[in-house]
């Protein structure tokens, strides 16, 4: 890597998240200065009409590391991982929520993990250590384990018990390799993501997370962010990898 790329790229994807991102950039931007490595923030506004991207403007000047990309018309947040993982420049990239459900401090146990040879680490609310703060409803809780369950048979992840977890760090190589490959839009990305990367040999690391619940999440049932469209690309992905639509490993 060259000398002036950052250590660590920080990449946070969202859509109409005026009212929690703000919080979650200041508290970034503090632990992260204080952990004294070199660091970049990347926010992308994907398509948000709630005036996220004013807000984070506004907050440049304090956080002078603070970039933004702000994407016309929603496409997905795998749309808006992706090109996170594609434009930052950080010899670890780390996307997370832009609502902090997974906190920042979390890298305190994620950066050893690099050390000891693995390209991706992925937080999990499943594993033992994890604790979950604020649960969700129990309806979103009942059809996120049955998603679960598909998932891990579908794609032969029996050993994922939570692929969904919106915190996630890559190497450069691996970030580079996986975002130009992938090609879900919406929620799936996460699975994704991690089939591609057990394939193409990359050492994967599951770390127990806390995590909060955020009350306005997006998550539904129907819609373009629904369960039924994760199902789909469930599938799809599934019927991708074997028929080797995926473009070789780089």
């Amino acid at each position: 890597m060259s000398a002036t790329n950052p250590y660590l790229s920080v990449i946070i994807p969202c859509y109409n998240e005026k009212s929690v991102i703000a919080k979650n950039l200041v508290e970034i931007d503090k632990y992260l200065r204080g952990k004294k490595i070199t660091y970049e923030i990347l926010v992308i506004v994907d398509g948000s009409s709630d005036g996220t991207a004013n807000l984070v403007r506004s907050n440049q000047p304090e956080i002078k590391n603070l970039r933004i990309i702000e994407n016309p018309a929603n496409r997905g947040k795998g749309y808006a991982v992706r090109q996170g993982l594609l434009q930052t420049t950080g010899e670890l990239r780390l996307f997370m929520d832009a609502d902090g459900s997974t906190s920042i401090t979390h890298l305190e146990s994620f950066l050893p993990e690099f050390a000891k040879g693995y390209d991706v680490v992925i937080g999990s609310r499943r594993l033992k250590g994890a604790h979950i703060l604020v649960h969700q409803p129990r309806y979103r809780e009942f059809t996120g384990n049955m998603g679960n369950w598909l998932i891990r048979m579908v794609l032969g992840l029996r050993d994922y018990w939570d692929t969904q977890c919106g915190f996630k760090m890559l190497t450069a190589k691996a970030a580079r390799n996986l975002a130009s490959r992938m090609v879900v839009d919406r929620f799936g990305f996460d699975f994704e993501l991690i089939a591609l990367a057990q394939r193409a040999g990359f050492g994967v690391k599951q770390m127990p997370v806390r995590w909060m619940n955020w009350a306005e999440s997006s998550v539904t049932l129907t819609g373009p962010n629904g369960f039924i469209q994760v199902m789909v690309d469930l599938f799809k992905t599934k019927w991708r990898l074997m028929t080797g639509q995926y473009s070789p490993l780089k």
